[in-house]
């Protein structure tokens, strides 16, 4: 036997043995099972090394650990809220809350999610407001100031905010910066180095452990944080970078959606941020020291709020689960702004069932493109939701980032993940769950008002789009399993 023959049988045997692999061990989507044997057949080789960086399963993994005590409490609180909704007790005897009491339960059940509901609101809606209030809020800091973002860029408005917090940690303030290894792979060092110097510190999410080489580069950190003090929290679509600012004059206007938070859900966001801190840095900070920093009980607000995240790590995709339960619960009406539109099965039929029930759904997505690949996986996903009788904008008034659902002008969501598989199936994400009328319907009016900027795509507009469209549109549908 040739040399050829047998290298030839190795590799046939290998492609067969790593196929039955992604087949019978490893916990795959269906479609992702398919696109991976797919790319494995047509790409022996290469379609290995790929499968290799890309293909990991991380469901079976506990990199996040809690501090015992304070999980145990959360756990508390979580059953006691749980029992509570099955017996009808305050505060769920509340209409909004009564009313959407599963997904309430839901959250609970999937992420141990506590309701809080001693919280106030702002809705940003543009990078220039959101920094501005971001940087005043930093400079006011006391005691600590803890920020996560899935990109940080070292342009102006990145050096700007490192100067804050430069200054904040000279001032002896407890400064902890973490980003994404790769979303954030072009942030200078010397950036980094200047807060370091001044006593801050900084940790970079799942960084490579080889050179040029990142075997977890499919899994990324794309939640965006912001805490101080405890009191005050920060989450949504903005990263740190000019174009946020409306600055590129690729994108233009950067529309997205962030929100600022005080009072009792910031222990969630807190908690957050110091599970992926831990995780990152290997430290095991002491999630009490950094929980609410006085004991009397201040009144922020009313507004009722789940923060929940998910990622490639939990046995359950909890935020696509609460999208599904949300989107299923709608009487009248679901308003969608999302950049990106490539949900898996569940998801898509949801969506189809809530505009075949005489809901009327309104889903936004940007007119231009920033991932071709993925513009064209979404333009596909439109044209089957146009047949259900969705009705669908392209936002021309720049770029289109935000990630927002509202249910009814009543209940709403707003946070970091997109409606795609990496979102909800890859990467890890957070969401705050909003359990509040007047939110709910300020939101609303935002949607309505973003489309006065849109042009409506129908049905005829879509069925005459060209060859080429259509082309892009069914190459990108078949990958989209692994965009």
């Amino acid at each position: 036997m040739s040399i050829f023959s047998i290298l030839l049988t190795l590799l046939i045997g290998t492609n067969i043995l790593l196929g039955a692999t992604v087949v019978f061990l490893e916990r795959k989507s269906i479609s992702s099972t398919w696109a991976w044997l797919m790319i494995l057949n047509f790409l022996p080789i290469v379609g290995f090394i790929l499968y290799l960086i890309f293909g990991q399963n991380m469901s079976r993994r506990k990199i996040f650990k809690w501090d015992h005590t304070v999980h145990q409490r959360t756990k508390e609180i979580v059953s006691r809220q749980m029992l509570a909704i099955v017996n009808h007790e305050p505060p769920f005897t509340d209409p909004i809350l009564r009313q959407y009491s599963e997904l309430l339960y839901l959250n609970l059940n999937n992420d141990e999610a506590p309701l809080t509901l001693n919280n106030q609101l702002t809705i940003f809606t543009s990078g220039e407001s959101k920094f501005q209030k971001l940087l005043h809020d930093i400079r006011q800091a006391r005691h600590h100031i803890h920020i996560e973002y899935y990109i940080f860029r070292g342009d102006f408005l990145g050096n700007e905010l490192i100067d804050t917090l430069v200054q904040k940690a000279e001032e002896g303030v407890v400064v902890r910066l973490l980003v994404d290894d790769e979303g954030s792979r072009r942030l200078p060092k010397k950036l980094v180095r200047r807060l370091i110097q001044a006593g801050g510190k900084f940790q970079t999410f799942f960084p490579g452990r080889l050179p040029l080489l990142n075997l977890r580069i499919n899994y990324r950190n794309h939640r965006k944080l912001v805490i101080i003090d405890s009191v005050i929290g920060y989450i949504g679509g903005f990263n740190v970078g000019d174009e946020y600012l409306g600055l590129s004059k690729k994108f233009g206007f950067w529309r997205d959606t962030h929100l600022r938070i005080v009072g009792e859900s910031v222990t969630s966001i807190q908690s957050r941020f110091l599970l992926d801190w831990n995780q990152a840095s290997g430290e095991q900070v002491p999630f009490k020291s950094y929980y609410a920093m006085d004991d009397q009980q201040t009144q922020y607000g009313e507004v009722g709020i789940q923060i929940v995240s998910s990622g490639p790590d939990q046995k359950w995709e909890q935020i696509k689960n609460a999208f599904i339960k949300m989107i299923l619960s709608a009487k009248k009406t679901i308003y969608i702004q999302t950049p990106y539109l490539i949900p898996d099965e569940s998801l898509m039929n949801a969506i189809s069932i809530a505009s075949l029930s005489h809901v009327d759904v309104r889903i936004m997505i940007p007119n231009k493109p920033d991932h071709p690949f993925v513009y064209w996986a979404t333009y596909s996903n439109v044209g089957l939701l146009l047949e259900a009788g969705a009705r669908v904008y392209l936002y021309q008034n720049g770029f289109l980032h935000a990630k927002t659902i509202i249910v009814d002008e009543q209940l709403a969501t707003v946070g970091t993940s997109n409606l795609d598989f990496r979102s909800l199936s890859l990467n890890f994400e957070v969401n705050a769950f909003i359990y509040h009328k007047q939110t709910a319907k300020q939101l609303a009016s935002i949607f309505k008002k973003d489309i006065r900027l849109s042009k409506e795509l129908t049905m005829p507009d879509y069925r005459s789009r060209s060859f080429v469209i259509k082309f892009k549109e069914s190459i990108s549908r078949l990958l989209s399993p692994i965009l």
